[in-house]
């Protein structure tokens, strides 16, 4: 029989392993807002999203509510690492019955503690009784938190049951006590457990830690999860400490084929029948009354107590944590145990006590292994989630079993390894309960929340305004109007350049045509064949050397048809004449589909004998001079009209091009009796804004903030593309490091250490951006960008970092937004509808590769232009595709 008993009371490993699995899918079900209500592990948000960090300064004061007594603490931290907090402390204990009483009656006596614990504090020390106090309440209840110093008391436990609590404020409850004190100076701004004040305690003295245990008359775990993962609460940015309230694990009966006859005997006597399982077979409240249960069982199966009186076993609670610790712990035969039994009025043979000392070592050792199994969920949850492939943590412990079982230790950490082998916990005894902790939690609540105050100063002019936005909108919608104005285009910003492509795609071009793509130091030429099927393509790669890109314009137009001709013989297209469309990618005049004029050399080129002359006719006298005769120049294109012209063969509706990648610009569809720079009335003709001069006349001046300013001033066109070095991607990384050296120099970053790497133009990329914006990134990743940057980053820098990124970003694709609503709602405006339907082609790397650009661009450009319906599609490849498309539509006209 004793056997059999000991045999219930010891868990397979593997049935461990299953249990471990089962913990951490009630885990993920606990923090998503669509199962967290079914959760047996209801995972709660604590609001505390740091740790301390060492510079923490100024007086706490904190109030504990412990099982029978109220502590008040005052904590004074120097912002020395934290290493030595002065504390005076005073206990009090709580009246009878106070417990079953009136909420207000225990919220009154605590706020009495405050009141006499400061006027004797105080009176020693008179420089602290004017000075406005912070104040940590510790409440070791299930609460449901909405913010750091908002609490609703779900259910209360531990022999509490005070009347018009439950679903209440418990902050509200306490600062209403307090104030009828006329304590004014008192504030209390957090309030957590006490196994989140454990892990804020064992954080102090340099070392920091992510997960608390306390294993006492209850059983509780929290940890620092990623924040994304907490569904239940709105913040996405770094981490949060999650209070697991994990007693109620195996209420849905994941637990019941390990739960002995004496569990059941336990849980029915309890107050709570079915609820809080786990807790039940772990905590110090009930372990005595398991050890009682199972010795009634074995006496009456004569396995023990033969021939005694066992009437002393039936009295509920006779049988206590601090029997069963004395009775393990003691190594030295069994005299003592003996003595114990006896005291009990039990009347036991040297056998009853090694029998007896057996029951109580595997009804604790059961609850040291369970507690290490939760821990081993909580490790691996934790490693998996921030896709680490080890995890080293520091593991806060507090409560009577911890500290009164010497094995206890050995066996969580050789169990847990056991069950989670990538994960290595170190334990930290908690050496001052959760008192310390709460006055951690509330001088990081402080420091976080003066360092928001700074932030939200630097970032303050970044962050635009809906007016703010439509004084955008109305801007460019009047640069629009100068630039499409005879008189005026020679001054407005927004050049609004006739592109004379008169047509978008309808379906029924037919054929093959080439595409010319020229805009750096690679060039390519393409055929492009249009079908009923679609659209094939085939393209080749041409280099131009840099002594051809800086000598004579006759030796770079001949190296173009060179190519062209080499491309065609391998295409086996040499007998045909070929209709071509031209992308050109350098400033022009254009006077006709095929006619414009080069203004100037961009990008290292500087062939001479170009600038003022007019580039198809180039072309044309290089294929003269090779006598060409494979190919017809019909039009030359800009890469935003070939955006357009590539999107709008799949979507007729597309009548928009916009680019955003490097630099940015945009054009439409306009209506010929509005082009006052172009002849005719009739139809309607693609205008090239060329946008990214907008503001270059002063009009975005209120606009610009000191670090845009400084990136203007270190460019080659100071003052010049002034929109776009708010918006293109080669702009916006430079913008993000000369905020990052503000915020270090204020002390808000990297611990105020500037390295020479941060102080390096252009070092910090675009792509940053967009990698560090990736939603669920581990903030480990983060870190190793920053690593590159040799800048040593803490976690908190890592979330601080992402914010900067995503209100540059949001920025960038706002002012987009705008512009795109002045061209938007003209366009509905010049057809006289109440509601346009349109889509715009897109290219780019800013819009394509940035994770949250295109979805704030279009959020904001519905707000901004609510009566027109925006599509919005993916160019592919609107330089070469899109060139071709033009000639395509040109040759359909001309026929």
């Amino acid at each position: 029989q004793i056997q059999r008993a000991l045999r219930s009371l010891s868990i397979p490993l593997e049935r461990l392993h299953i249990m471990k699995g089962h913990m951490m899918q009630d885990m993920c079900k606990g923090l998503s807002r669509q199962t967290h209500a079914q959760a047996k592990v209801r995972m709660l948000p604590t609001y505390i999203c740091s740790t301390p960090n060492g510079t923490e300064k100024g007086n706490f004061l904190v109030v504990e509510l412990c099982q029978s007594q109220v502590r008040t603490l005052l904590v004074t931290l120097d912002g020395d690492g934290n290493m030595s907090p002065h504390m005076v402390y005073k206990i009090f204990d709580l009246p009878e019955g106070i417990t079953q009483g009136s909420g207000e009656a225990l919220f009154d006596f605590i706020a009495q503690c405050v009141s006499q614990f400061l006027a004797e504090t105080i009176h020693s020390d008179p420089s602290k009784s004017e000075e406005c106090l912070p104040l940590g309440f510790v409440f070791p209840f299930t609460c449901r938190q909405t913010q750091l110093d908002k609490a609703e008391l779900l259910s209360w436990s531990k022999g509490f049951n005070c009347n018009d609590v439950v679903g209440k404020d418990v902050v509200q409850l306490l600062q209403s006590a307090i104030n009828k004190q006329e304590l004014c100076h008192v504030d209390v701004v957090a309030l957590m457990n006490d196994t989140v004040g454990t892990m804020m305690t064992c954080s102090t003295e340099g070392r920091a830690c992510e997960v608390a245990m306390v294993a006492d008359k209850g059983s509780n775990c929290c940890f620092m999860a990623e924040a994304y993962l907490v569904e239940t609460t709105e913040e996405t940015s770094g981490r949060m400490c999650v209070n697991t309230e994990w007693g109620c694990f195996g209420d849905d009966g994941t637990l019941n084929d390990i739960v002995t006859p004496y569990d059941e005997c336990v849980d029915v006597e309890s107050s709570n029948p079915g609820e809080k399982r786990f807790e039940k077979m772990v905590g110090t409240l009930y372990l005595g009354e398991i050890v009682r249960h199972a010795l009634i069982a074995l006496a009456a199966e004569k396995a023990i107590f033969t021939g005694t009186n066992v009437a002393v076993l039936k009295e509920k609670g006779v049988f206590t944590i601090q029997h069963i610790l004395e009775i393990i712990n003691n190594e030295e035969g069994t005299t003592d145990v003996k003595r114990i039994l006896e005291v009990l009025g039990l009347e036991a043979s040297e056998r009853d006590c090694g029998r007896v000392q057996q029951i109580c070592r595997a009804v604790v050792g059961r609850a040291a292994t369970l507690h290490a199994t939760g821990l081993a969920a909580i490790l691996s949850y934790m490693c998996q989630t921030r896709d680490m492939e080890t995890l080293m943590v520091n593991v806060g412990m507090e409560g009577e079993l911890y500290k009164g079982y010497p094995r206890f230790e050995e066996i969580l950490l050789s169990v847990s390894r056991l069950l989670s082998p990538e994960c290595m916990a170190t334990l930290l005894p908690s050496r001052d309960g959760s008192g310390r902790g709460a006055a951690m939690v509330t001088a990081v609540a402080l420091r976080l929340a003066a360092q928001r105050r700074e932030v939200n100063e630097v970032l303050a002019p970044l962050r635009l305004s809906r007016a703010d936005l439509e004084k955008v909108q109305a801007l460019m919608r009047e640069e629009m109007e100068l630039g499409l104005g005879k008189e005026t285009n020679a001054t407005a910003s927004v050049r609004m350049l006739p592109t004379y492509v008169s047509h978008t795609p309808d379906g029924t071009e037919r054929g093959d045509f080439l595409a010319l793509d020229l805009g750096g130091t690679n060039f390519r030429v393409l055929v492009v064949h249009v079908s009923e099927e679609g659209i094939n393509m085939a393209s080749e790669i041409y280099v131009i050397p840099a002594a051809i890109m800086q000598g004579t314009g006759e030796a770079l137009f001949d190296h173009i048809i060179d190519c062209i001709i080499d491309f065609q013989m391998k295409q086996n297209l040499v007998t045909h004449t070929l209709p071509l469309g031209f992308t050109f990618s350098f400033p022009c005049k254009q006077i006709g589909l095929d006619k414009a004029l080069l203004l100037t050399w961009t990008k290292g080129f500087s062939a001479s004998g170009c600038v003022g002359q007019d580039v198809v006719q180039l072309l044309r006298d290089a294929a003269k001079r090779k006598q060409h005769v494979g190919m017809q120049v019909i039009a030359l294109v800009n890469d935003t009209v070939g955006t357009m012209m590539s999107c709008g063969y799949d979507d007729p509706k597309c009548e928009i091009g916009l680019i955003v990648g490097t630099g940015t610009n945009a054009c439409y569809m306009e209506e010929m009796k509005n082009v006052g720079t172009v002849e005719g009335d009739q139809g309607r003709m693609c205008i090239n804004m060329e946008w990214g001069a907008f503001g270059d006349n002063g009009c975005l001046d209120h606009l610009f903030t000191h670090f845009d300013k400084v990136v203007d001033e270190s460019t080659i066109n100071p003052g010049k593309q002034r929109f776009e070095k708010l918006i293109s991607g080669m702009y916006l990384g430079e913008i993000v490091r000369q905020i990052l050296m503000v915020m270090t120099e204020k002390q808000l970053l990297f611990q105020g250490k500037m390295t020479p790497k941060l102080q390096t133009r252009n070092i910090f990329q675009t792509k940053f951006l967009s990698t560090i914006e990736l939603n669920g990134l581990a903030l480990r990743q983060i870190r190793a960008i920053l690593n590159e940057l040799e800048i040593d980053a803490s976690f908190e820098d890592s979330v601080l970092l992402r914010e900067v990124c995503q209100t540059v970003s949001l920025r960038a694709a706002q002012l987009c937004a705008a512009g795109l609503a002045a061209v938007v709602e003209k366009m509905r405006e010049n057809r006289g509808v109440d509601q346009l339907s349109v889509t715009v082609g897109v290219d780019g790397t800013l819009y394509k590769l940035h994770p949250c650009f295109s979805d704030n661009l279009q959020k904001t450009l519905k707000d901004l232009a609510p009566n027109c319906n925006v599509s919005f599609l993916l160019s592919e490849d609107g330089s070469g595709k899109g060139a071709a498309l033009v000639a395509a539509v040109a040759s359909r006209a001309a026929d």
